[in-house]
């Protein structure tokens, strides 16, 4: 999605200091997202979140709930009026952000997990591991291979980002 420049899997909405997959606590599994707001509005990432999760749906257990966290009283009152558009019931939890805590690396990037070659090329220009989960290029080519997005976003975007034309290469024969 142009605009978003980072995103980070993990866990948030609860009180326990530094959760994890096997000690969640009163987390939730989450995705942070940072954007640039004159790029895409958080009112965008609003649509895509509703209409990619079943927000009608009662979860399991708190670990697995639909949730969406806002940072200002303007993202709450763009969140609130996002919600009085949607049909039905809404059980996803509306919560004020508090703290955010990443995932173990294995969580991290899932598609782009999966495809172990464009990770290791794609790991090779950054640092660190870090580095490289909070880039942009990870994010965007983890969402392409995810299914998000068309041939050409991803030829526009793959130009932006500046990546070795090797890995371009790769991708295409998966998608």
């Amino acid at each position: 999605m142009d605009g978003v420049f980072e995103t980070v899997v993990g866990y948030s909405g609860g009180t326990s200091k530094n959760p994890s997959y096997h000690r969640i606590g009163d987390h939730m599994e989450s995705i942070q997202v940072r954007f640039d707001p004159g790029k895409t509005s958080y009112e965008d990432l609003l649509k895509v979140f509703w209409q990619e999760h079943d927000y009608s749906r009662q979860p399991a257990s708190r670990q697995y709930m639909n949730a969406v966290f806002y940072h200002t009283r303007e993202q709450k009152q763009v969140l609130e009026t996002s919600l009085k558009e949607l049909p039905g019931r809404v059980e996803t939890e509306i919560a004020r952000f508090s703290a955010f805590y990443p995932a173990e690396d294995y969580h991290q990037k899932f598609y782009l997990q999966r495809h172990r070659e464009i990770k290791k090329e794609l790991i090779s220009l950054y640092p660190d591991f870090d580095s490289f989960v909070l880039s942009t290029s990870a994010a965007r080519i983890n969402g392409f291979l995810g299914g998000y997005g068309t041939s050409d976003d991803f030829e526009r975007m793959f130009s932006e980002l500046g990546l070795p034309p090797e890995i371009l290469k790769k991708i295409k024969k998966i998608r």
